[in-house]
């Protein structure tokens, strides 16, 4: 089904939040600020005002917004705890029938990248095969803090935007 535009402007907070607190992984408060930047032109326009919240945030903020993330197949998936976008998502590629071999690299590549940058590894994984997410976790390994931290912003906001345009029962932009 998809919303309209004029349907989302004429959402009251508690509504808005009901529709689109979940599209940042465990934030709902992203969804809460951006709705005061309504009326909003089109959905794009909803994930630009999700967006510049959480540009808005201060480095600590942002570092805070990724560890709510989950790690690839890591201990939430294996505990069931992860949201359903996380599961569906991280499916999508494969990730959920890892081999125990490719199960025990993405442990250590969790655990590595972690140590390292002091937050999650994060990839939109509906963009990627299981080959190019551990290519890409390990061209990444090594980076700089900043530069991941940037990368993984920009990931989330490739997510979230797949995930607000899913919501809308729309196409995402390429």
């Amino acid at each position: 089904m998809q919303i309209l535009i004029e349907q989302v402007n004429a959402m009251d907070r508690d509504a808005f939040m009901s529709a689109f607190g979940g599209v940042f992984e465990h934030s709902p408060w992203v969804a809460e600020r951006a709705w005061k930047a309504r009326p909003f032109a089109d959905i794009g326009a909803v994930h630009d005002a999700m967006k510049a919240v959480v540009q808005g945030l201060s480095r600590s903020e942002q570092v805070a917004l990724l560890c709510v993330h989950p790690d690839l197949a890591g201990k939430e998936a294996e505990a069931g705890t992860m949201t359903s976008d996380s599961v569906s998502e991280q499916a999508s590629a494969g990730l959920d029938a890892l081999t125990r071999d490719e199960m025990l690299r993405m442990r250590e590549l969790n655990a590595r990248y972690r140590a390292r940058h002091g937050f999650p590894f994060i990839i939109a994984v509906r963009r990627h095969t299981k080959a190019s997410i551990f290519s890409e976790f390990a061209r990444r390994l090594d980076n700089d803090s900043e530069t991941e931290l940037q990368a993984c912003l920009a990931q989330i906001f490739v997510i979230t935007r797949l995930r607000l345009h899913a919501l809308a029962g729309e196409m995402a932009p390429a």
